[in-house]
């Protein structure tokens, strides 16, 4: 068995095996290797039923009461039962596990370990337990166990294939020399990257696994920045394209149906005065989703087009690719621009590629918009003199450089919604000069917020129905696509036919995840979109999305487990027309105190004085519990938890470069390698 060797080449993982993790990405052991657990939990000592309280993780010892039931809704399940340990008794439900029915027959002594939850005629429920027999329990009891994202794989089969691939005695390639990881607190600089990586999966302590997860995050950061540094110690100094006229772009600016905001106002002189340079203009817009930074691009991209060069807006998604060109070409006709757009994305079928890349490359096309299809090695540009690409984090920094790669120099501006601490951008957007938008348009509404617990749902579903029959329309966000065996979050598959038991027939209610094929997922936003769908129940899909100006209201469900910063980005999904909003945050932690976290929420729609609080609050992470998603995520490394890790490698890539300005030392030939096949998230 080699790193390289398929998944195959683990005992146990058949062909069905290796085609369900291809379809995460994994497909050599080394990916195994490498595919961290999403959270972990400490398996607890055996308790008392009678003394359980609603929300806390425990395991008990309990006989199968009752015959098991087993109801049916669409695809999902849920199969229930009594349990009792003599002290007092409760509800165990499993969902999608039917097959469960035959083993937990009347009579049966299980250890159940799963999360305490009120039921809703009263009692205690026990839901989504894992099984033990006694003995089994005993001997894992008090020991941190890995918890994998929920997949077609089971955990146990999981586990044991992740076990087989250290146990056949593979090396990772370790880019980073002792002289590098020196900084870091003892136990992690001593541990190698293999070390490291097989701790992040089977710690034996809390104190080995903080010291495995800091030294791969450290990795994780330190290749960031200097791929971010390399690529800006090669920008050219001067050759770019500059772009000295710009009569048409400021007569369009006077014409627009609205008065720019003083923010944009300022943005728009420094993006104009980059555009006048020979340096190529590097430039990032932040702002609040609504906040004007899409005029601003098509001000630039008028520019370029005024002085005989083309631009291209590459955008995150097709839905939004498609959106972009229907109003920026709207707008264009409005105004009389005789400027031609063209749209290439990956669904366009060939012919259709085929006629586009030819009107791009012949400079018939003055603007392209489209997505990762733009970057196809099939594409050339006559004259490409600008590059603007939306949600900026949401592209690597080399997926940038490689559309700019297709021009002469080309200044580039990206755009992104993602409000961070004034600090950590510093650091994280060093290679960019920053444009920061903090007004909101006039007209937009403020968006009401709250946040409620799960008994008040009810009240939220009558709030929808009015909204619905005033012919508005609704998202529901759930963090789950469906349920999995580790955890009881709510997911968007069991919501969706709840809610048809909910709200009348009449109600069209639609669902959108990830896991969709592309072509299926622009149906279900478009549908939307056209408001052929009243409630759309969706995962964090949406965050990156198209405007929907009718949809007024949202509910996040399991808001406890989501960042600041991501919370606020999907609220920014609704506010985008002229009626009131609201924004609903769901506590499911079953705490009796208010999550000061969230209440954030409530006071505050300014995104940068929310990133700023959650800065402030989320305090050093949470080893035992499920990750926190937010913006600009790394694979390991968190920028607000780990902040001081953050800026101890932004300083040690700085050191290093200053000694080894193009990484040629000899002992710095596989970071070197591995810092130019970086990828940062998308």
């Amino acid at each position: 068995m080699e790193l390289t060797s398929p998944v195959t080449a683990i005992p146990g993982i058949g062909k069905k095996s290796a085609e369900e993790w291809a379809g995460a990405g994994i497909r050599t052991v080394e990916d195994v290797m490498l595919a961290f657990p999403s959270s972990y939990e400490r398996l607890p000592q055996i308790r008392e039923m009678d003394a359980l309280e609603e929300g806390e993780r425990a395991a008990v010892r309990g006989t199968v009461m009752t015959a098991p039931l087993l109801r049916r809704s669409g695809k999902s399940t849920s199969l229930s039962m009594r349990v009792s340990d003599g002290s007092a008794s409760l509800t165990a439900v499993f969902f999608n596990m039917p097959y469960l029915k035959n083993s937990l027959v009347k009579g049966r002594e299980s250890v159940f370990f799963g999360r305490v939850a009120a039921g809703k005629q009263g009692g205690l429920l026990l839901v989504q337990p894992k099984l033990f027999t006694e003995a089994q329990y005993a001997a894992i009891s008090g020991t941190i166990r890995p918890v994998y994202p929920a997949g077609a794989l089971t955990q146990k089969k999981t586990e044991k294939a992740v076990a087989a691939a250290f146990d056949a005695g593979l090396v990772l390639p370790d880019p980073l020399t002792a002289g590098l990881c020196r900084p870091l607190s003892g136990e992690a600089q001593a541990l190698s990257r293999t070390q490291a990586a097989r701790a992040m999966h089977f710690p034996a302590s809390e104190a080995q696994l903080r010291a495995a997860r800091e030294r791969l995050a450290y990795e994780e950061f330190l290749t960031f920045f200097l791929s971010i540094r390399l690529g800006k110690e090669h920008l050219p100094e001067a050759n770019a394209c500059p772009m000295p006229r710009q009569e048409a772009v400021r007569s369009l600016i006077a014409r627009l149906p609205y008065t720019l905001t003083g923010a944009q106002q300022r943005a728009a002189e420094e993006i104009l005065a980059d555009l006048k340079g020979s340096r190529p203009m590097h430039r990032l817009i932040q702002g609040d989703v609504g906040s004007g930074k899409t005029i601003l691009a098509v001000t630039a991209l008028v520019c370029a087009w005024e002085n005989g060069f083309q631009g291209a807006l590459m955008a995150p998604t097709e839905l939004l690719a498609h959106q972009h060109h229907e109003k920026i070409t709207a707008l264009f006709s409005r105004l009389g621009l005789p400027i031609r757009c063209e749209l290439l994305t990956g669904s366009a079928t060939e012919t259709e590629k085929r006629f586009a890349r030819a009107r791009i490359a012949a400079g018939v096309a003055d603007l392209v918009i489209g997505t990762h299809a733009l970057i196809q090695e099939a594409v050339s540009f006559a004259r490409l003199g600008l590059v603007v690409t939306d949600e900026q984090h949401r592209f690597g920094v080399r997926q940038r450089e490689t559309l700019g790669a297709k021009g002469e120099c080309p200044h580039m501006l990206v755009m992104s919604a993602t409000p961070i601490p004034r600090t950590l951008a510093m650091i994280l957007y060093a290679d960019l000069d920053v444009s920061v938008l903090r007004e909101r348009p006039a007209g937009r509404q403020p968006v009401q917020s709250a946040v409620i617990t799960p008994r008040q749902r009810a009240a939220a579903f009558r709030l929808m129905q009015r909204e619905i029959d005033a012919g508005r329309q609704v998202y529901i966000i759930c963090p789950l696509v469906e349920a999995g065996e580790t955890s009881d979050a709510e997911n968007v598959t069991d919501y969706t036919e709840k809610l048809r038991e909910v709200f009348p027939p009449s109600v069209r209610i639609a669902s959108l995840h990830g896991r969709m094929r592309p072509e299926e997922k622009n149906a279900r936003m478009e549908a939307f979109l056209h408001r052929e769908t009243d409630i759309l129940v969706s995962t964090t899909v949406v965050e990156v999305g198209v405007d929907v100006p009718n949809a007024t209201v949202m509910m996040i469900e399991n808001s406890e487990r989501f960042g600041l910063a991501q919370l606020h980005q999907l609220r920014g999904r609704i506010g985008r027309g002229t009626s009131p909003s609201w924004c609903l945050f769901v506590d499911a932690s079953g705490k009796k105190k208010k999550n000061e976290r969230l209440a954030v929420l409530e006071r505050s729609s300014d995104g940068f004085e929310i990133a700023e609080e959650d800065l402030r609050l989320r305090g050093p992470g949470e080893l035992l519990g499920v990750r926190q998603s937010g913006a600009m995520e790394f694979e390991i490394g968190d920028i607000y938890t780990d902040h001081s890790l953050l800026l101890l490698a932004s300083e040690q890539a700085g050191r290093l470069l200053s000694r080894d300005p193009g990484l040629n030392a000899p002992e710095h030939a596989l970071l070197k390698e591995t810092v130019l096949k970086k990828q940062p998230r998308d």
